[in-house]
C-alpha cells in the first residue's frame, strides 16, 4: 500500500501532469474479511506498462523541448499503483496536491492512465468533481463516454461501443453464427459483451451461452464455466476481458483437456505478448480479434535504451527493473544478496525484450498522444489571444496565429532610379498570408529593376533531379542525370519513368518512342540474305533448265528426270520462301513465311526420298525374277511425294486453325527497343512441321545411307547421303542458336539455315551432273556411266 503515497517517478516543472500505471500487475488479492488488516498485493513485473510510463516522460521532454509551451516546463507525478485500491488511492493523492517538496506547487492538471476501465472508472468520476481531465489510452469501455457522469474523462483509444460492432460483423464475416461469450465480471467485460450479444443478434449470429467471470473470484464459478465450454457444441469463442482472466481461462480449459477452439478476443488482451509467448498458452496460437493501428515514435527506441537507475534514482522499481533484465544486484555491502553486484556496464541496448521493443507500438502510441493532447489544452489555455478574430473600421481583419502574431500581410517594393540622383519606391506586388495557398503572393505589371541573383544551387536542368548535398541545407544540391527509361523536365523535381512503349531520349528530358528492330530489306544482313536467297533461285532455275536441256541423255534419264525436275523447283520455293522472312511482320507475312517454309521443304525432301527410294529399288530390280519396279515406277513416286507434302499441309492448316502466328512487340529482351517478330502461336504447331521435316530427313538419310555402296553407277545414292549430312547438321545447329539468338538475329538464323540446307542439296545432288553436262559431254553416254570404258 505504500507504493500511493509517493510517485515512482517525479520531475518538477511550472505545470504538472500526473500518470497511473501498473509497473507491477497480474494482482492475486483475497477476498477481505475485515477482521484483520488486507495484505498487500502480490504483483509481477509488467514491462508493456513500464514502457507507457517511458513514453509519456518522453513526450513530455519532448514537448519541453518544442515552443509549444513557450516560458513553461512540464513536470509529471507517475505513480506504480498495483489493485483497485493503490489505483484509487495515487488518484486521490495526485489532486489533493500532497507536498514532498514545499516550495512547489504539487497538484497536477491532467491524469494520464489508467490502462484498465474499471479502475478508470473509479477515480475519473471522483475527478471530475474537481474538474481535472483525466486522458486513458486504454480504458475502451463504453460507459465512459456519458458526459453526466464523467464530465472531464478523455482518451486515445476508441470506445468499446465500435469494437463490440466490429467484433460481431466479424463473426458474421466468416460465417460463425452458433458462438458462446465469456467476458470479465467488471463494468469493461460486461458492458462490451452486452453490445456484443446485441449486435450479434441483430447480425443473425446465435450466442449459445453468455458467462462472466473475476480471476481472483471463486474457483468454483470458473470450474462451472469451463463446464459449460466443455458441454457446448459452439467452437468459437468470444472472450471480451483482460489478460489476467483469459490465462486462468485458457489454463483450466487446457486442463480439462478441451481443443479446438477458435478464441475471437477484445483489444485489452489479443496483443499481449505475455500470453502468446508463454508455453502454457498455445491455445491461443490463432485467436484473431481488433486493435488499434500500430505507430512509429521516431526516437522513442533510443530513449528507452539510455535508460539508467541513475536517471531516477528515487525510484525502487527502477532499480528493481534494473537487477531483474541483468540479473545483478544494485545493493551494497550486504551478504544475503545471493545476485553478482552491477559492474555499470550494463546497457539496454545490449538486451530485447518487450520495453526495449518498439516495432509493434499500438497503446504506446496512445499514451504519447495523451500527453500531447494534455499541452495542447494547456497552450490554449494560456493563449486565449489566438482566438481572437475581429476587423476594424478601416477594414483590416486582426487575428493571431498560434505564435501570437498577427497575420502576415506586407507590400513588395522595388526601389528604381528615376534619375541620377534621385531613388523612389515602387509597389510592383503584395503578400497576404490570410488568402489560401496558390493566392498569397500577387505581383502585378509594375516595371521592376532586378538584383543579382544569389542562390546555392542553380535550378536542376530538364533531365536531372536534384540530390542534396550531405551536411548542407536542402536548397545546396547536386543535379544527376536521370536513369535510363526516366525523364523530367521544367515542371517536374524528380525523375518519372516513361510509359511502356516510350524511352527517355538522350537528354533525358522526353520520352521517346521506342526503336522498332525488325529484319528489314535495308539493313546490311537483310540485304545479304536477299541477295543469296534470289541467287539460290536463280542457280536452281538454271540447273532446272539444264536439264530440261538435256533430258534425254544418260545422266538425266539415269537419275530420274521426272523426280529431279520438282526436285529443283521445290529447291527453287524453298530459296524464294525465305524472303517471306524479310520485312516489317503483319498477320500474313508471319502466317505465310512459317506454313511456305514447311510446305516446300517437305515437297524437296519428299523428291530426295523418292530419289533414294528409286535407287533401291532400281538395285532389286537387277536381281533375277525381281519386278519390284512394278511396285514403285513414276505413278506410285508421284503420289509418295503428294501423300508426304499433304501430311505437312494438314498439320500447317491445323496450326492455322487452332492457333496461328501473329506479330509481336517484344518490349522484354531489350529496355529501350521494341522487337517486332511473329510469335509462333501454338509452339506444338511450330515443332511439329519442323519435327516432321526432320523425320523425313533422317528416313531419307537412312534409306541413302544403306544404299550408298550399290555396284552401279546410276546410283547416286552416295550425293544424297552427303546433302542429308548437311541438312541434318543445318537445322541440328540451327535449334540452340534460333533460342538464343536476341531480336532480328532469330529471324536471320532461321533464313540461314533455309539457305544452307537449299545450297546442301542443290550442289550435293546437281551440281556435279550439270558439271558433266556442260564441260564433259564426252562423259555423259551410257558406256561411260554403266562403266564399259
Amino acid at each position: 500500500m505504500s507504493r500511493a503515497k509517493l510517485p515512482e517517478l517525479v520531475s518538477d516543472g511550472d505545470l504538472l501532469i500526473g500518470g497511473i500505471f501498473s509497473f507491477h500487475s497480474g494482482y492475486i488479492g483475497k477476498q477481505y474479511s475485515f477482521e484483520n488488516f488486507p495484505e498487500d498485493p502480490k504483483c509481477v513485473l509488467n514491462f508493456r506498462e513500464f514502457q507507457f510510463a517511458q513514453a509519456m516522460v518522453y513526450a513530455i521532454e519532448e514537448i519541453n523541448n518544442s515552443k509549444l509551451l513557450p516560458n513553461l516546463t512540464l513536470g509529471y507525478k507517475i505513480y506504480n499503483a498495483c489493485g483497485y485500491t493503490n489505483i484509487l488511492k495515487s488518484a486521490i493523492t495526485l489532486i489533493n496536491g500532497e507536498t514532498y517538496k514545499c516550495n512547489k506547487p504539487e497538484r497536477v492538471q491532467a491524469i494520464i492512465g489508467h490502462s484498465g476501465s474499471t479502475p478508470t472508472i473509479g477515480f475519473a468520476r471522483i475527478l471530475g468533481r474537481f474538474d481535472i481531465p483525466v486522458v486513458s489510452h486504454f480504458a475502451t469501455c463504453a460507459c465512459l463516454s456519458n458526459r453526466k457522469e464523467f464530465p472531464t474523462f478523455f482518451r486515445t483509444i476508441p470506445s468499446d461501443y465500435y469494437q463490440s460492432r466490429a467484433l460481431a460483423q466479424l463473426v458474421k464475416h466468416f460465417g460463425w453464427t452458433w458462438v458462446g461469450a465469456v467476458s470479465s465480471n467488471n463494468d469493461y467485460g460486461i458492458d462490451g459483451m452486452a453490445t456484443f450479444v446485441q449486435v450479434a443478434q441483430q447480425e443473425g449470429v446465435c450466442v449459445e451461452y453468455s458467462e462472466a467471470f473475476d480471476s481472483t473470484g471463486p474457483y468454483s464459478v470458473l470450474l462451472r464455466i469451463v463446464s459449460v465450454i466443455k458441454r457446448s457444441t459452439s467452437k468459437v469463442i468470444m472472450a471480451f476481458m483482460t489478460h489476467r482472466e483469459i490465462k486462468v481461462l485458457v489454463e483450466e480449459t487446457e486442463r480439462q483437456n478441451i481443443t479446438d477452439i477458435q478464441w475471437i478476443g477484445s483489444d485489452a488482451w489479443i496483443t499481449d505478448t505475455s500470453l502468446t509467448n508463454s508455453k502454457g498458452n498455445k491455445a491461443l496460437v490463432g485467436a484473431i480479434g481488433f486493435v488499434v493501428s500500430k505507430a512509429q515514435i521516431p526516437g522513442l527506441q533510443n530513449y528507452l535504451q539510455r535508460l539508467h537507475p541513475s536517471h531516477f534514482p528515487q525510484s525502487s522499481f527502477v532499480r528493481e527493473f534494473w537487477e531483474i533484465v541483468f540479473n545483478c544486484t544494485l545493493a551494497t555491502g550486504s551478504k544475503k544478496y545471493q545476485k553478482r553486484p552491477c559492474n555499470g556496464s550494463e546497457n539496454l541496448e545490449d538486451v530485447q525484450n518487450q520495453f526495449t521493443d518498439v516495432s509493434d507500438l499500438r497503446f504506446t502510441n496512445n499514451v504519447y498522444k495523451a500527453v500531447y493532447a494534455v499541452a495542447h489544452a494547456l497552450h490554449n489555455v494560456l493563449h486565449y489571444l489566438q482566438a481572437v478574430n475581429f476587423t476594424l473600421k478601416t477594414g483590416e481583419n486582426v487575428l493571431f496565429d498560434i505564435n501570437g502574431d498577427p497575420s502576415a500581410r506586407y507590400d513588395l517594393i522595388n526601389l528604381q532610379n528615376v534619375d541620377e540622383s534621385t531613388i523612389q519606391v515602387a509597389t510592383i506586388g503584395y503578400y497576404d498570408a490570410s488568402l489560401p495557398k496558390g493566392e498569397q503572393f500577387i505581383m502585378n505589371n509594375a516595371k521592376i529593376m532586378w538584383v543579382p541573383v544569389s542562390v546555392c544551387s542553380e535550378r536542376c536542368p530538364p533531365g536531372t533531379r536534384k540530390a542534396v548535398q550531405k551536411g548542407k541545407p536542402f536548397c545546396c544540391y547536386d543535379c544527376i542525370p536521370c536513369a535510363e527509361g526516366e525523364i523530367s523536365n521544367a515542371t517536374s523535381v524528380t525523375c518519372i519513368q516513361c510509359p511502356e512503349e516510350y524511352w527517355s531520349n538522350e537528354n533525358r528530358d522526353q520520352c521517346v518512342s521506342k526503336v522498332t528492330e525488325f529484319l528489314s530489306y535495308d539493313d546490311i544482313m537483310g540485304t545479304l540474305l536477299l541477295a543469296f536467297a534470289c541467287f539460290g533461285a536463280l542457280l536452281a532455275l538454271i540447273m532446272l533448265a539444264v536439264f530440261l536441256h538435256s533430258k534425254n541423255t544418260p545422266i538425266v534419264r539415269a537419275n530420274n528426270s521426272e523426280l529431279s525436275f520438282l526436285l529443283l523447283f521445290s529447291l527453287t520455293l524453298c530459296f524464294l520462301c525465305s524472303l517471306t522472312f524479310i520485312g516489317r511482320p503483319s498477320h500474313w507475312s508471319c502466317m505465310l513465311r512459317h506454313t511456305a517454309f514447311g510446305i516446300t521443304f517437305v515437297l524437296c525432301i519428299s523428291c530426295v526420298l523418292g530419289k533414294t527410294i528409286v535407287v533401291l529399288m532400281a538395285f532389286r530390280a537387277t536381281l533375277p525374277g525381281s519386278n519390284v519396279m512394278k511396285w514403285f515406277g513414276p505413278p506410285q513416286q508421284r503420289l509418295s511425294v503428294l501423300v508426304f507434302t499433304l501430311i505437312q499441309v494438314l498439320i500447317c492448316v491445323l496450326w492455322l486453325t487452332l492457333s496461328p502466328p501473329f506479330p509481336n512487340k517484344n518490349m522484354k529482351y531489350y529496355k529501350d527497343k521494341i522487337i517486332l517478330e511473329c510469335d509462333v502461336g501454338s509452339a506444338v504447331g511450330f515443332w511439329a512441321v519442323l519435327g516432321y521435316i526432320g523425320l523425313l530427313s533422317a528416313l531419307c538419310f537412312v534409306l541413302a545411307f544403306l544404299a550408298r555402296k550399290l555396284p552401279d553407277n546410276f546410283n547416286e545414292a552416295k550425293f544424297i547421303t552427303f546433302s542429308m549430312i548437311i541438312f541434318c547438321a543445318v537445322w541440328i545447329t540451327f535449334i540452340p542458336a534460333y533460342v538464343s539468338s536476341p531480336g532480328k538475329f532469330t529471324v536471320a538464323v532461321e533464313i540461314f539455315a533455309i539457305l544452307a540446307s537449299s545450297f546442301g542439296l542443290l550442289f550435293s545432288i546437281f551440281l556435279p551432273k550439270c558439271y558433266i553436262i556442260v564441260f564433259k559431254p564426252e562423259l555423259n553416254s551410257k558406256k561411260h556411266l554403266m562403266g564399259k570404258m
